[in-house]
């Protein structure tokens, strides 16, 4: 059978013998009544812990709406314009309005990928911002001692908005929330000591319950006051299949509650080749994010296995310290070590990279040089047949295979 999986903007097609594949992880059959904005609206109309947003801000107030950056698959320009419905409702003018994109730690955008982001109607509406690390205010400090640090636009509005979509984070548990604020619209200094708490057992995709990160993001935004959040989960095509707003926890637990039923894959056992997809652009835009996916695939490979990751990489490496760290070590197990002694954001991501290549090896499908992919301590193929071909040759035709096309999504676990 041929089975699909995204890349970049296209498709690759991958040949196997049904017989070998143990699962394909897809979404859960989940009920959905309503889909894209009369999802939105809907969400906006029965907001959860929350008064409506119209009864919330009043003529006079600065209001901030924090949303994704390019890195990530949030449709703001549909979500936007039910919000500014929300607030032209409650007679606050274009004029008092700002849009700010929460890069964290990544490069800014153009003019013309921010009117994409917003859609032309809202980005010759709005004035639309990127966030500026150098232009931050300190708001506070949380009891693990990571300075809350916000953009300066951001901390000095009347009221803060934020959007987002809702996917497993390998280890702030789940996007969404109160992340616009943190990283979304933090400092450097301020993402690095929220982000060193990963090496914690507790800090692990699908997980709230005592999670190091997530709790200091949420303590971050309170500190910052958030006053209303609307976030989304995406099906398999991006699509918007349901809506949470409100409370800035409140609503975010109820959306991880959904993405649990929707997401989160039951399998009955671990297998010898797992072959995993982001879901194409923009989830595999750099090697940065699209780590994501194959963190969320080390969950579904056996020791000693092998993972073919499809990631387009068509932006590099995506991040100054990551490159730093995967190009700058002799050996990928310097990279865990050297995160113990020193945390440094990117690198973290570099040595979650290293800490899966201790349990399987990686082949690696991409658009990068296969020298400086070997240099990576990974393994580079130039498409997904010869990288399956191979580690069939490998570990033999009996090989087992687990396939997740949506690998930034699915959070596979054992029963």
């Amino acid at each position: 059978m041929d089975y699909s999986f995204a890349y970049g903007k296209k498709t690759f097609l991958v040949r196997l013998d049904a017989s070998s594949v143990l699962a394909n992880l897809r979404p859960n059959a989940v009920e959905v009544d309503q889909t894209g904005v009369e999802e939105v609206i809907r969400s906006l109309q029965h907001p959860i812990e929350s008064a409506p947003l119209r009864e919330l801000v009043f003529p006079g107030e600065k209001i901030a709406i924090i949303t994704s950056d390019i890195t990530r698959p949030l449709p703001s320009y549909k979500i936007l314009p039910a919000i500014l419905d929300e607030l032209c409702g409650a007679g606050i003018p274009d004029c008092d309005i700002m849009i700010v994109f929460g890069l964290g730690s990544h490069e800014g955008h153009s003019e013309e990928r921010k009117r994409a982001l917003v859609g032309d109607a809202v980005y010759d509406r709005i004035r639309c911002l990127d966030s500026d690390p150098d232009d931050c205010v300190r708001i506070g400090m949380t009891s693990r001692g990571t300075p809350v640090d916000v953009y300066r636009p951001v901390a000095q509005a009347d009221r803060r908005i934020c959007l987002g979509n809702i996917e497993f984070h390998y280890f702030a548990g789940y996007s969404g929330g109160a992340k616009a604020i943190m990283p979304g619209v933090s400092t450097r200094d301020a993402i690095q000591n929220n982000h060193s708490a990963m090496v914690r057992p507790e800090a692990a995709a699908g997980r709230l319950k005592d999670n190091p990160v997530r709790e200091d993001i949420e303590e971050a935004g309170r500190i910052c006051g958030i006053d209303f959040i609307l976030n989304v989960v995406l099906d398999e095509k991006k699509e918007i299949i349901r809506s949470f707003s409100g409370h800035p926890v409140a609503a975010h637990r109820a959306g991880c509650a959904f993405l649990d039923s929707f997401y989160k894959i039951c399998i009955s056992e671990k297998a010898d080749i797992v072959i995993v997809s982001p879901g194409g652009f923009p989830k595999d835009i750099n090697m940065y994010q699209a780590q994501k996916a194959l963190d969320n695939a080390r969950h579904a490979v056996r020791e000693g296995g092998i993972i073919i990751w499809l990631a387009a990489c068509s932006e590099g490496l995506g991040e100054k310290h990551f490159e730093e760290w995967m190009t700058g070590h002799e050996k990928s197990s310097d990279m865990i070590d050297h995160i113990r002694r020193e945390f440094v954001l990117g690198g973290h991501k570099a040595a979650a990279i290293a800490m899966v290549l201790r349990k399987a090896r990686i082949f690696l499908v991409s658009d990068l040089e296969p020298d400086f992919v070997r240099s990576l301590f990974l393994e580079p193929f130039p498409d997904a047949q010869s990288a399956v071909d191979a580690a069939f040759s490998d570990l033999g035709r009996d090989a087992g295979v687990i396939l997740m096309p949506f690998g930034g999504s699915t959070l596979p676990e054992c029963s």
